[in-house]
């Protein structure tokens, strides 16, 4: 019913699932992830038990071919299951029971597993190994989703699309540093879920990520007084706290907020801010 790829960036800091199915919200069911511990995927006929035993076993220091061994051949129902798990070193480890709906099968390597079912041929995972070999330039996420796209324009699940998931740990990288959950996006059911998929990650991108600190506009100057302006037209003046906590408040309203740098502004929140005043309404004139 799926296919899927589990990864860990080349320094081992994050850890990522994603998958695709012709199956209502696969992005519930597949993916488990840890910081700096791994990723799994359960597909076929799901096991979520594995998800928990899984990163309990790659938590203790198991490598992930002795998890896959292990989970499956602890599971009376192992032949209608399928398997991927990555840890914080060393190769990925999948596994493919001998019962899965044709076509099915799985590759890895060192730090990535790819698996899938019901698929249109072993070319869907040939194309999911080599985009996401292929993709070490792109930012983790987007390496992943690139993967996934490349395995859906292959054909994918042979029965159609529906639903699509990503999930990305890293410690301390979710949201204000408060969690280890980078990325959990799902689209549940849709007629194209991996187009909506990386939509949504571009807006997930856009709010959440973190600035580039060489890209970094000094807050002086006529820069300055045009972001005065700016927030004034906006409806956040600039009062007696200053130009950071007027910027502030506007970042929070539009959820920018992880955008922020004191006495700074990323480019990004610098043309979110003037696209905004280009859609305030002009006031109107007296006739």
């Amino acid at each position: 019913m799926t296919f899927s790829l589990v990864a860990r960036s080349a320094d081992g800091r994050l850890h990522g699932v994603v998958v695709a199915s012709k199956f209502l919200a696969a992005g519930a069911l597949v993916p488990a992830a840890e910081a700096e511990v791994g990723a799994l995927a359960t597909q076929a006929h799901v096991n979520l038990a594995y998800r928990p035993q899984g990163l309990a076993l790659l938590r203790s220091g198991v490598a992930a071919a002795d998890v896959v061994a292990g989970l499956v051949a602890a599971d009376p129902g192992r032949d209608d299951r399928q398997l991927g798990v990555v840890g914080d070193t060393g190769d990925g480890a999948t596994w493919t029971g001998p019962r899965c709906h044709d076509w099915a099968g799985g590759q890895a390597g060192e730090g990535w597993a790819a698996q899938g079912n019901i698929l249109a041929g072993p070319h869907v995972i040939d194309a999911l190994r080599d985009a996401w070999l292929g993709g070490a330039a792109l930012p983790f996420p987007q390496r992943l989703l690139a993967a996934l796209r490349a395995g859906d324009d292959a054909g994918g699940d042979r029965r159609g699309r529906q639903s699509a998931g990503i999930l990305v740990v890293q410690r301390h990288g979710g949201y204000a540093g408060t969690g280890d959950t980078l990325v959990d996006l799902r689209v549940d059911d849709h007629p194209d879920p991996v187009a909506e998929l990386g939509r949504l990650l571009d807006i997930h991108t856009l709010l959440f990520g973190k600035p580039d600190p060489a890209t970094l506009l000094d807050l002086t100057g006529p820069l300055a007084d045009e972001v005065t302006a700016l927030l004034s037209a906006v409806g956040h003046p600039v009062g007696g706290a200053g130009l950071d906590d007027a910027l502030a408040s506007w970042a929070g309203v539009e959820n920018l907020e992880e955008r922020l740098v004191p006495g700074r502004i990323d480019p990004i929140v610098l043309a979110h801010l003037r696209a905004g005043v280009a859609h305030v309404p002009a006031p109107r004139t007296a006739t």
